[in-house]
């Protein structure tokens, strides 16, 4: 057995043994809520100080934990303190290790909270998209949230644990709610991200977020072109506006992302997007999957087949490893495609959504930490909150399980009974697949095509059967249209 082999088996068996036996698990359960992991985890990294007895039994212990954990893990304590400064990443960790502490270790991990809620935070939108999962029109809808309301959005997020929270939309700068909320919201320690078309962002907005404490701008933009872009989001001009969005973004130091959803339009130019992406100097582009809801059902037939999906993802993953741009996709199948590449010496990704760095010897425990993640977030890792306060699993997945304001934040995540089928991948369709654990398949996609959130999903490569069967009854109902008509 190779040393990296060994490597591996013991830090699986150390996640088992140590931080998923019941003693463990007992102790971190008796360190309390979220907010008080994080204050003892603000201890140990030395930004805050015990104010009793009991926070300096509590931290030695919590101390003891992470002391071990990051010798097993082969990370430097004092570089792992150092990381722990960031409130961001104390609320991260508490949430792990709650999330251990009351499930054990399950795959794919189940957690306390949401490590992220991406907010649609308003209707209003000054552009007119041909893919808008939201439906968004130029006026606010009659429900949203006062702002009384979405202040104690955020303070159920803060006290659930929530490490980082996303305004969309329709588009979040089109509603003057936003500035108080997201300000409110990097208060408590999240790290916050506006998801933007970018193009009302410019010099002294983009100043404004940086000083607010917003941390990444990701705008979207369809195409390396105008023509492309300004068919597909409805406005003419859009892109230009998007790009000088972008540009202002990254002048006023905020982390900066392109989103690009793929579709038959587009996805031959994304080796051109990757180039634009590069020359505006951004830092990860994000290949969106193509969701045919809200008005996204209207263009169904720009869906990528399974193949022409998976020529995508390679391309990413290729990228990816070549260390010159961050670049990542909202389809599960990336972690696959990451989990083959590793056998040839490409980067570790054991998410679709972010890639870790892990020492070498480790790397053969890449599909163990890939489990552990486990592809799609919907319900699991993440959920959506809508204008009027109503959770769903996924902004592209509109089924409300609760609301916010009349049922509680963490009520609803713990006691869904929708949440809690989706973090289970031994019983739904994927289930007879090996990487149900790491993928599991976009449950959004199965929602669109099947309205089953549990069924299988179309794109996926072991799918290709269902998607030629979906495209030959799209055929033949068109043939019959034009047969009735004429």
């Amino acid at each position: 057995m190779s040393s990296d082999e060994l490597g591996a088996k013991d830090l699986i068996y150390y996640i088992r043994r140590f931080l998923g036996n019941k003693v463990t698990r007992s102790v971190i359960r008796k360190l309390g809520s979220p907010k008080s992991i994080t204050k003892l985890l603000s201890i140990y990294a030395g930004v805050e100080e015990a104010s009793n007895a009991k926070e300096k039994l509590l931290s030695a212990t919590l101390s003891t934990v992470l002391s071990k954990s990051a010798n097993k893990f082969g990370t430097d304590e004092n570089l792992l303190r150092e990381k722990l400064k960031d409130p961001y990443m104390r609320k991260g960790i508490a949430n792990i290790l709650l999330g251990i502490a009351y499930y054990g270790i399950t795959r794919p991990q189940k957690l306390y909270a949401p490590f992220m809620v991406v907010w649609d935070f308003t209707k209003r939108c000054n552009l007119r998209c041909k893919h808008c999962y939201a439906n968004a029109t130029p006026f606010p809808a009659p429900d949203e949230l006062t702002l009384e309301e979405r202040l104690e959005v955020i303070r159920q997020l803060d006290e659930a644990g929530v490490s980082a929270l996303s305004f969309s939309g329709g588009e979040p700068l089109m509603n003057p709610d936003f500035w108080v909320a997201a300000e409110k919201a990097a208060r408590t320690g999240m790290y916050v991200s506006i998801a933007t078309n970018g193009t009302l962002i410019r010099p002294e907005v983009a100043k404004r977020l940086k000083e607010i404490g917003v941390r990444y701008a990701e705008v979207s933009l369809d195409a390396p072109d105008p023509e492309t872009h300004d068919y597909f989001r409805g406005v003419k001009g859009a892109w230009e506006r998007s790009v000088e969005g972008i540009k202002n973004s990254k002048r006023a130091g905020l982390e900066v992302g392109i989103a690009t959803t793929i579709t038959k339009l587009n996805y031959k130019q994304l080796p051109d997007m990757i180039k634009l992406a590069k020359e505006l100097k951004v830092d990860r582009l994000i290949a969106f999957n193509f969701i045919p809801t809200g008005r996204g059902k209207d263009i169904i037939e720009l869906d990528l087949s399974p193949k022409e999906r998976y020529e995508i993802l390679e391309l990413l993953y290729s990228e990816l490893s070549s260390g010159q741009l961050q670049v990542f996709s909202t389809s599960p199948f990336y972690a696959v495609v990451s989990m083959r590449g590793i056998d040839k010496g490409g980067k570790l990704a054991p998410t679709h959504f972010a890639e870790l760095s892990v020492p070498d010897e480790y790397l053969s425990a890449g599909f163990a930490l890939a489990e552990f993640l486990g592809g799609c977030g919907a319900g699991r890792i993440y959920c959506s909150i809508e204008h009027n306060g109503d959770i769903q699993p996924c902004v592209f997945l509109p089924i409300v399980v609760g609301n916010v304001i009349k049922d509680g934040f963490l009520n609803v995540w713990h006691n869904s009974e929708l949440f809690n089928k989706l973090r289970d991948r031994d019983h739904y369709a994927c289930s007879y697949c090996p990487y149900r654990y790491i993928c599991g398949g976009c449950r959004a996609r199965a929602y669109a095509y099947y309205g089953d959130p549990l069924g299988p999903d179309p794109s996926c490569e072991y799918n290709e059967k269902l998607w030629d069967e979906l495209v030959s009854s799209a055929k033949a109902q068109t043939q019959k249209t034009i047969t009735n008509i004429f």
